[in-house]
């Protein structure tokens, strides 16, 4: 009996494919109008409750419980018909009350706290592994990234490939140069000709590095002997059956030789000469090309090269030092001193450093480098203030991600107390540092503009959680996954906190212009004729609502004490959002920690401990406060170029600069399918930015005035209230894809070009 149609999401259909092809106790087919509602009534269930799962396909350390369903009927054909509605409709509510909860699996508790930390409301979202991760465990495309380059490996593919001849022009001929220039140096002393000939040797290495391994050992010891040796044992298991490690071997009596040139070898003339004139040149190019290669990231291969070969290779005795071609290795026979094939991999974006990315690992210099010339050089000798200005905003992202990876290490490692705590106070640190010394500079130095850029800052930040995190995500996930799903009750309470939060950061603006005076500025009153009309209209240049202290009335008795009520009740929100997520509507979340591969926290080797975390947190603390400091005062002569609006130099780079790392975090989560937490990312940071760090500011001007008023533009009034309206509309439906994605980027820009055309904000 042919039936309609029914469009079910992939897992949908894959579960009814299997339900349909169980036995069934019935022999007859439902009628057709009760077999439709079955069909609907289960794509209803998998979409409620498998909205709320993670795909573990790909996804790194997520797992997830099949969602079933129990089978809805066939009822038999005597069944009151309305009575198997009513039946249907109960099953149905059942069914959506129920819940199917995702499991969590890691390799151990700390992980997996880690990870369920990700989806408490108010704890930062964090992707990067805080404890050590078996790299047995891991991929073979991993396993090359964290490859020490020892193994023998015979070349699966061509050695003439674009990385490779990369190398060559990038660093083969210049190194293969000076390896020649100090053989020939080496010849010249005579006494260093063994290390002059290994020099030579090692010019045609690095000109041409592939393809080829370097050995240790004496050439009396290598391949022949280990033949004669492998001979001996097949005769003596044929013969007589005797354990073959019985026999003396070659590689016994050339270790002990090898122990005696070592020896030896700091004890002659010519490895001090080596030392003195050769050696010291070597490091020298060897140690630049390590840090280029290294700052590139794609090409650490080279790095590890070089640096093995300094801190290593080239102090061992010239003689023990065989460079040939590389074949298939003989048992054994696996391991060499250097084996290179590939100069060039792209997937050493993922590499990291005790657990902190290696983009963040190379930018940390530049913190010292802003610092250093910042602090030292007032006068603007060697760098101007743009220079300044560029290297302290960009000395704030490898900052930020030290502080997410502290608070991370922290959290996952202490209850939920201290996790709380932690989140709440260092996860505001990176913008409160910069809020704080802009208002502090502003005030000492009588500028009002700075004050202004603060709020942009403040907007911006809200508008690019709001609208850009979510956007990006969406786009990059759309385009690999399709269609993703995400846990709509959850996506509502944070869309709740955020109407809560906009509604309340921005109603003492609402409030001024309701009764706040209007004052205009370089009013004319021009005649018919060109002559002055006092009792004519009006032509005004400049209007705005008077809200500052010299208005004593309006200020003091109405808009003030509506501030700080409103700065009391928003942290109360929190606190009460913390509670209801968290304790007693937990379930919204459908989180279960699962079997952990560790016996406990005592099995996870963390990459941070507590107090090492809280170290590195109070240190980029510090560093953070200095490089603010930088910023604001080196800021001026940016607001100062004509053409560009103050306001769009603070909701773009002062407020999302800071910001990257979470964007990192949300495109990684929405590539491994887990879009959820990607929206939940820019969710948590806007619901901070209102509830706790404009809080904070207003308690901070409290305490030390600063001049600091809680009245925003008129643009930020509404490009955040629309903001707000359009994502909550997107969120409604659990789903997303690239084109909803594309609609909250394409907005976030029209509101960027808004904020790149308008005038400058008064005082600037």
């Amino acid at each position: 009996m042919s039936t309609e149609n029914v469009h079910l999401p992939a897992d949908s259909e894959t579960r009814r494919r299997r339900f349909a092809a169980e036995p069934s106790d019935e022999t007859a087919d439902p009628p057709l109008d009760l077999q439709i509602p079955r069909v609907n009534a289960r794509a209803l269930w998998c979409d409620v409750v498998c909205g709320a799962h993670l795909h573990h396909e790909g996804l790194d350390g997520y797992s997830s419980l099949p969602c079933t369903s129990p089978q809805l009927g066939p009822y038999p054909s005597t069944f009151p018909f309305g009575q198997r509605s009513h039946s249907l409709q109960a099953l149905n509510d059942a069914w959506t009350e129920s819940r199917c909860k995702t499991t969590l699996s890691a390799e151990n508790e700390v992980e997996a706290q880690k990870l369920a930390n990700n989806y408490k409301f108010g704890f930062r979202k964090w992707k990067s592994h805080v404890t050590e991760r078996p790299l047995e465990e891991r991929s073979e495309v991993v396993k090359e990234l964290y490859s020490e380059l020892r193994v023998i490996k015979p070349p699966t593919g061509s050695l003439i490939s674009f990385g490779n001849v990369l190398y060559v022009l990038l660093f083969g001929w210049w190194l293969a140069l000076v390896y020649v220039l100090v053989s020939l140096l080496m010849f010249c002393t005579l006494i260093g000709i063994p290390y002059g000939k290994l020099c030579w040797q090692l010019s045609g290495y690095f000109l041409w590095p592939f393809g080829k391994s370097i050995t240790e050992g004496p050439a009396c010891a290598r391949r022949p002997e280990r033949h004669v040796q492998h001979t001996l044992t097949e005769e003596v298991q044929e013969n007589e059956q005797d354990s073959s490690f019985l026999l003396p071997t070659p590689v016994e009596d050339s270790a002990e030789e090898q122990a005696s040139n070592k020896s030896s070898h700091w004890k002659r003339v010519s490895t001090y000469v080596w030392l003195l004139l050769g050696y010291p040149m070597l490091v020298v190019f060897h140690s630049v090309c390590c840090l280029l290669s290294w700052l590139l990231v794609v090409t650490i291969p080279v790095a590890k090269m070089n640096a093995r070969m300094v801190g290593s290779i080239l102090l061992l005795p010239p003689e023990d030092v065989h460079i040939s071609p590389t074949k298939e290795p003989q048992p054994g026979e696996d391991t060499a001193l250097l084996c290179c094939n590939h100069a060039f991999n792209v997937y050493y974006y993922k590499y990291t450093v005790d657990g902190i990315n290696v983009f963040a690992v190379n930018l940390l210099p530049l913190v010292i480098f802003a610092l250093v010339i910042g602090y030292i050089d007032k006068d603007n000798r060697f760098a101007s203030s743009e220079v300044k200005f560029a290297t302290a905003i960009g000395s704030i992202i490898p900052l930020s991600y030290y502080i997410g990876m502290g608070i991370a290490s922290i959290s996952a490692q202490s209850n939920f107390a201290v996790g709380a705590v932690v989140n709440a106070t260092f996860g505001s640190i990176t913008e409160m540092t910069f809020y704080i010394t802009a208002l502090l500079r502003g005030h000492r130095q009588g500028n009002q503009c700075l004050q202004e850029i603060v709020k942009s800052a403040l907007t911006g930040t809200l508008l690019g959680c709001i609208l850009f995190i979510p956007g990006v995500s969406m786009i990059i996930g759309g385009l690999r996954h399709q269609e993703q799903r995400f846990n709509s009750r959850s996506a509502g309470v944070s869309s709740s906190l955020l109407f809560i939060s906009i509604g309340g950061v921005f109603a003492p603006t609402l409030f001024s212009k309701a009764y706040g005076s209007l004052i205009c500025e370089g009013c004319t009153s021009m005649g018919t004729n060109g002559t002055t009309n006092t009792s004519g209209p009006y032509n005004c240049h400049n209007c705005h609502y008077d809200l500052s202290e010299n208005n004593y009335t309006m200020f003091h008795s109405h808009v003030e004490p509506l501030v700080y009520c409103i700065s009391g009740l928003l942290p109360i929100a929190y606190i009460i959002g913390l509670i209801f997520t968290l304790k007693t509507h937990s379930h919204i979340y459908d989180i279960h920690v699962g079997d952990t591969n560790a016996s406990g926290q005592l099995g996870a080797v963390v990459h941070w401990s507590r107090w090492r975390a809280m170290f590195i947190l109070i240190i980029a603390t510090v560093l953070m406060s200095a490089c603010a400091d930088l910023t604001t005062e080196h800021i001026q002569p940016i607001l100062s170029r004509p053409g560009i609006s103050q306001y769009f130099i603070g909701v773009t780079v002062l407020a999302m600069v800071p910001e990257i790392p979470e964007i990192v975090n949300g495109i990684q989560f929405a590539l491994q399918n887990n879009i959820g937490l990607s929206l939940e990312v820019g969710s948590c940071i806007a619901v901070q930015v209102c509830m706790i760090q404009i809080p904070l500011l207003v308690l901070f001007n409290a305490i030390y005035d600063v001049g600091f008023v809680l009245i925003f533009s008129d643009l930020h009034l509404w490009a955040s209230i629309f903001s707000v309206i359009l994502v909550n509309y997107i969120f409604m439906d659990g789903k997303s894809d690239y084109f909803q994605g594309t609609a909250l980027v394409v907005v976030y820009l029209i509101l960027l070009a808004l904020y790149y055309f308008a005038p400058s904000p008064a005082g600037c």
